[in-house]
């Protein structure tokens, strides 16, 4: 009996370490909300506009597809995996939705499909270019980061040479309903936006494949030993997160209200950007959908007040670097990891 009690004793302890780790944890989803706090703050001396209610919409219209393609990413990160390819995404998927439906004389193919079909091409643009990834990262075991900044550049140049590096214009309107129609005031981007990080959040919390995902990020060699089809859930990872990438550029379309050569690029840092100061962990399995989108906001108040105070374009990429590199040190201590 003794060595019972003993036992129980003894098992009961990790649990007992483990509660000041759960209540950081707990604590770092919701880090990010006095620094948002913060930042309205100073945007209200720092311009009498910033608090206006078409500011603060702006902002939200602004961020709804670096959402979506941070709400792609962090599901990959959740898996121990990378994708550098969202960003083409966001340029190719709806160019060739475009030039599907555009006349020769505007610069598309000449097949003048109808807007309908054009808008479902983007999205399986999207699903193959996931499904490639997925095919030579899952199968082929490649290494994930390699094959997706090859991706990146193949989709790039692809998008620079189908456009011959000029702008396309002529689509119809159904191409810009996501940015331009307001529902209960509010761009309908924003709502889908919403929309997906919630039903992402649902199902990591209680679904079962969301526990999948968290599980092949943190071992996959334990997740594939529990009966976990590894593989195959990585693998349509990849196909959702194209698929949502390519609805953000959608999203970009719309606001922009045309498609560039250059569009979607260099958006993947600030992607990473908001993913890591969100507490996505970069070596899988570790992260919630709140923190993510606590990071997009963080972001798109940062960039919409560095506009407002005249701060040049240029200092914003650093300004997003030094961010990255406080919020990994913030996450690290939050973490509760020390060197031994």
């Amino acid at each position: 009996m003794k060595h019972d009690v003993s036992s129980s004793a003894m098992a009961g302890l990790p649990m007992q370490r483990q509660r000041p780790r759960i209540e950081l944890a707990r604590f770092r989803d919701l880090a990010l909300l006095p620094a948002l706090a913060l930042l309205l703050a100073i945007g209200a001396f720092v311009s009498p506009s910033f608090l206006t209610q078409a500011n603060l919409i702006s902002i939200l219209g602004a961020s709804a597809a670096l959402a979506l393609v941070v709400l792609a990413e962090s599901l990959i990160v959740l898996t121990g995996k990378f994708d550098l390819s969202l960003e083409s995404t966001v340029g190719i998927a709806p160019a060739v939705g475009a030039m599907l439906v555009m006349p020769a004389a505007s610069a598309g193919f000449g097949l003048e499909w109808p807007a309908a079909a054009g808008l479902a091409a983007i999205v399986v643009v999207g699903a193959l270019i996931g499904f490639v990834n997925g095919f030579l990262v899952v199968r082929l075991r490649l290494n994930a980061f390699i094959v997706t900044l090859a991706m990146l550049i193949v989709l790039r140049g692809m998008l620079v040479g189908a456009t011959k590096g000029g702008t396309l214009f002529d689509m119809p309107p159904s191409f810009f309903t996501l940015a331009t129609t307001l529902v209960l005031g509010l761009p309908v981007s924003v709502w889908l936006a919403a929309a997906a990080f919630a039903a992402a959040a649902f199902m990591l919390r209680y679904h079962r494949l969301g526990r999948a995902l968290y599980a092949i990020g943190g071992n996959p060699e334990a997740a594939r030993a529990a009966g976990i089809r590894v593989e195959r859930i990585t693998w349509g990872v990849f196909v959702l997160g194209s698929v949502l990438a390519s609805i953000g550029g959608l999203v970009v379309t719309g606001y922009v209200g045309a498609i560039n050569a250059n569009q979607g690029n260099g958006m993947i840092f600030t992607v990473f950007a908001a993913a890591v100061i969100g507490g996505i962990s970069l070596d899988g399995g570790k992260g919630t959908m709140l923190g993510a989108l606590s990071g997009v906001l963080l972001l798109g108040v940062v960039q919409n007040l560095l506009t407002l105070a005249q701060v040049p374009s240029f200092w914003i990429q650093a300004i997003y670097g030094a961010i990255i590199l406080g919020s990994l040190m913030v996450a690290r201590i939050a973490g509760g990891e020390a060197q031994n």
